[in-house]
């Protein structure tokens, strides 16, 4: 079978819910600085964005009435979804961000209600204020209605990320935290904040207790979370030891899925337990780097990991069903001829 035969047949399965792998590949051609004018310009013709269909959850979650197995096999299911997601994005120095930009127009055309996750590191260099007006807003900001972000370690480089929380607003979660969840479709979905020095990722720390708390009030047969510091990566950074216990509290609940950026690369590894083991019941992992930020090689390939990417713009698109999911990563051949696919079941 060519690589353009197994792309399409890996598509046809996600529409049927069938599982595949699929393993093509492509590289992007490098960008030219963008000047003033062309910004000022994407800014001008960049329209409006209904609000994505995803409900909230408080920070605070309150007491949830217990359920059964019998009632929830009454409920009428609830209706498959969509979410994009994608990190390291917009650098004024570059094209790369337009590009991603363009994928993300294009897949919000076909589901106008999708979420989009952003992944961190959405404004280079400092996160600033400047930056996201001058660097950001320019390619991704008509996605503003769109976007459940989570914070980058660039971000912090401005002092409490307070650039990053007074663009976003009430979008980023609490200020000064960043860790807040919602639902789509029949999945919960968490964000959380992976800067461990500046909120803390302990057992102990107010991130974790929270996190305890609203899985324990969303006992969803599918989970997703989504940090930009990856547990597991072969890119440049390589894995991070600080996020172990996001991912062990993550797991304990029944997790399934886990986006990351951070690494400028795609990566796809096999479910795996906290601990670095395969188990088909684990977490699956997807690092999503590729959103526009300066292009990174892979080092060392750690264990799991099932797919690796570099030197590529390419947007991350999850179907979420009731009980399974589909994978598409989606570059500027457009969703027909998807970088990797494949799809996966809940635990």
């Amino acid at each position: 079978m060519t690589r353009l035969a197994a792309a399409v047949f890996a598509v046809a399965l996600l529409a049927g819910g069938c599982s595949t792998d699929s393993d093509t590949s492509s590289t992007a051609p490098t960008g030219q600085p963008k000047s003033a004018s062309s910004a000022s310009q994407s800014a001008a013709a960049a329209p409006s964005s209904p609000a994505p269909a995803s409900t909230p959850s408080s920070t605070a979650p309150p007491a949830a009435p217990s359920t059964t197995a019998a009632d929830r096999s009454t409920r009428p299911k609830a209706a498959d979804a969509t979410v994009l997601a994608v990190g390291d994005i917009a650098r004024c120095v570059s094209h790369h961000d337009e590009r991603t930009a363009a994928i993300t127009a294009a897949l919000l055309r076909t589901s106008p209600k999708a979420p989009v996750l952003a992944m961190g590191d959405l404004a280079y260099p400092d996160g600033s204020s400047r930056d996201y007006a001058t660097c950001y807003r320019p390619s991704w900001g008509r996605f503003d209605a769109h976007l459940r972000p989570v914070p980058g370690n660039h971000e912090y480089r401005t002092p409490g990320a307070s650039g990053y929380f007074d663009y976003f607003g009430t979008s980023a979660g609490p200020r000064g935290k960043g860790w807040y969840s919602f639902d789509v479709g029949a999945w919960h979905v968490v964000a959380l904040n992976s800067n461990c020095d500046a909120v803390g990722c302990g057992p102990d720390s107010p991130q974790v207790r929270w996190l305890r708390a609203d899985l324990a009030q969303h006992p969803s047969r599918c989970t997703l979370a989504y940090w930009h510091h990856p547990r597991f990566s072969s890119g440049e950074h390589g894995s991070d030891r600080d996020v172990a216990t996001l991912w062990s509290t993550l797991e304990k609940a029944g997790a399934d899925v886990v986006l990351n950026g951070h690494d400028h690369d795609y990566e796809r590894f096999a479910p795996q337990r906290a601990n670095g083991r395969a188990d088909p019941r684990g977490i699956r992992e997807f690092v999503v780097g590729t959103g526009g930020g300066e292009r990174r090689v892979f080092a060392a390939t750690v264990r799991n990991s099932q797919k690796r990417m570099a030197g590529v713009e390419a947007v991350l698109q999850l179907r979420l069903r009731d009980g399974a999911y589909g994978w598409a990563l989606v570059g500027s051949a457009g969703a027909a001829r998807p970088l990797d696919a494949g799809t996966g079941t809940c635990s």
